[in-house]
């Protein structure tokens, strides 16, 4: 697939997907959607890339919805949509799914959906110039991207409600203090940042351990009771033990060199994955 409105670069296993519409501060469009979300399908049957950074082109990371439409660019009655999937978490669930870890190097104003997509992403870093609102009580809409599932797990439930009952818009010193990003960069560390991060996430770390850890953590989010976690877990430690990544792992410490583990997202998940029921918009 050709893109229009992202840039996709791979280096040093690690993939950066760029928000590429510069011009209209990365406006999200259903083409955006689109191609992020082939993007996401290829790195994910790409064993070369271990870890995925977003960012933005120009100033800004995502100024949100395209708003070009007008008066009735939410109004799915007007153009024939009519009740449907929203876009952007068709996006964010597409992220959750995921074999890869992914970080966001917010680089400037992330409004909207520009900010909702962030909150399934993994890890969050911020350049000083990044603003964040969630704005849609201003727009009377409500938060989309499944962001009321994934915003409150972040920030809790009343930060959450401060800031999509005002709507206002933030800096990045209030998102890290409260614990929407993990750190602050001046504009030109933000990336080598970012990257640093990725290849801890990259090097001396088996794909398919890092792969199977992202899908706990996040399904557990929605347990009811830590023994689901157990039995996860004990599943993991079973079949991951007996892997040939599980004795490299060893093999390596007990050697003092670094560890080259052989197994593939691709093709070596453990048979019990995956181990929960798909769920589907209704």
């Amino acid at each position: 697939m050709d893109y229009e409105q992202i840039l996709y670069e791979v280096e040093e296993n690690i993939l950066t997907i760029t928000l590429n519409r510069p011009e209209k501060l990365n406006a999200f469009t259903g083409v955006m959607c689109t191609e992020i979300i082939d993007a996401l399908d290829r790195a994910d049957a790409d064993d070369e890339v271990k870890a995925i950074i977003f960012t933005g082109a120009g100033r800004g990371f995502c100024a949100g919805a395209d708003l070009s439409g007008g008066a009735n660019t939410f109004n799915r009655e007007a153009d024939g949509r009519g009740l449907g999937a929203d876009g952007g978490g068709v996006l964010t669930l597409r992220m959750y799914k995921c074999l890869k870890p992914i970080i966001s190097a917010c680089n400037g104003p992330a409004v909207g959906v520009g900010v909702t997509m962030q909150c399934a992403m993994d890890i969050r870093l911020a350049s000083e110039t990044a603003r964040y609102g969630f704005v849609f009580a201003r727009r009377g809409l409500v938060p989309e991207a499944c962001s009321s599932w994934f915003l409150p797990r972040l920030v809790g439930i009343q930060t959450a409600l401060e800031w999509t009952y005002s709507g206002r818009v933030f800096e990045a010193a209030e998102a890290c203090e409260r614990g929407l990003v993990r750190s602050i960069h001046k504009p030109d560390d933000l990336m080598p940042a970012a990257r640093q991060l990725a290849r801890e996430f990259a090097q001396q770390t088996s794909s398919v351990s890092v792969a199977l850890i992202r899908h706990m953590m996040w399904k557990m989010l929605g347990a009811d009771h830590p023994v689901e976690a157990h039995n996860i877990d004990s599943r993991g430690i079973f079949y991951r033990g007996q892997s040939a990544d599980a004795q490299e792992g060893v093999q390596s410490f007990l050697e003092k060199r670094d560890a080259v583990f052989p197994g593939k997202v691709s093709t070596d998940m453990p048979e019990y994955y995956p181990w929960w029921k798909e769920r589907e918009f209704e």
